[in-house]
């Protein structure tokens, strides 16, 4: 069995908040074929329902945000679950909008219904951050989190969430790179495997003259050639060996 929790606060006035980006997208699973309404119980709205052939629980806690974790443990031990049966799915200030990224374990980057969910889960179940990107300022950011999302964010929330509610299966089956590139797609982005790869230092080799390919040693100039190398014989006898001697004299290298 799995527990799909999406963190969010309750009630009207939150809900198209960026800090209730896990409700919106446990609503869009939910709203799949083969889910049961939504029902109260364990402090949560709850859907019962199966996805790739194992059941599959849906939680929003009604604790608000800073207690989640007291609704999804109450869920654990009820059906007698470890972390490693948790996906929990959140907003990302840190990653920017329209990104997602997803890990087992880890810190909880300030955001209190991780911090709530570790305290009373443990720490190695599954995080599905959504980006909804950084105003900019420290300032801003409680504004910035729970305010609404604008219109022009509907371009890729809409096509996110359907991606993610579209391949749900994909976390029960622990597919995890490959709905991650399902997702980027969903929104314009290129899959993992096709990002570009980090590009390489311009740094030039010593002795380089601008190519990329390995620095050859530097080209003799024609006297440092001529200086190298075995002497030219110089002949002995004849009226040339004469001459040479008048120059020269006697003198030897």
């Amino acid at each position: 069995m799995l527990i799909i929790v999406g963190l969010g606060n309750p009630g009207a006035q939150y809900a198209g908040n960026r800090h209730n980006i896990g409700f919106m997208a446990v609503d869009a699973i939910q709203r799949r074929p083969g889910f049961a309404p939504w029902a109260k119980k364990f402090k949560a709205l709850i859907s019962e329902g199966e996805l790739a052939g194992e059941k599959v629980l849906l939680m929003k806690p009604q604790t608000f945000m800073n207690l989640s974790g007291e609704a999804v443990g109450e869920a654990m031990r009820f059906y007698k679950l470890g972390p490693e049966n948790i996906v929990a799915i959140y907003d990302e200030l840190d990653l920017g909008a329209a990104r997602a990224k997803i890990k087992t374990g880890g810190g909880h980057g300030g955001h209190n219904g991780v911090k709530s969910l570790d305290a009373h889960c443990g720490r190695e179940y599954r995080r599905l951050r959504l980006g909804i990107g950084h105003p900019g300022a420290k300032e801003l950011v409680h504004n910035h989190v729970l305010g609404d999302f604008a219109k022009v964010d509907q371009t890729w929330i809409d096509p996110l969430l359907d991606a993610l509610a579209d391949n749900a299966d994909m976390l029960v089956r622990g597919e995890d790179s490959q709905l991650m590139n399902k997702l980027a797609l969903a929104v314009g982005g290129k899959p993992d495997a096709a990002e570009p790869a980090p590009a390489k230092s311009t740094a030039k080799p010593a002795g380089s003259l601008g190519s990329s390919s390995p620095a050859k040693p530097a080209a003799r100039s024609h006297i440092h050639q001529a200086r190298g190398g075995s002497k030219p014989a110089l002949p002995s006898t004849g009226p040339m060996a004469d001459m040479l001697k008048k120059i020269f004299g006697n003198k030897q290298d």
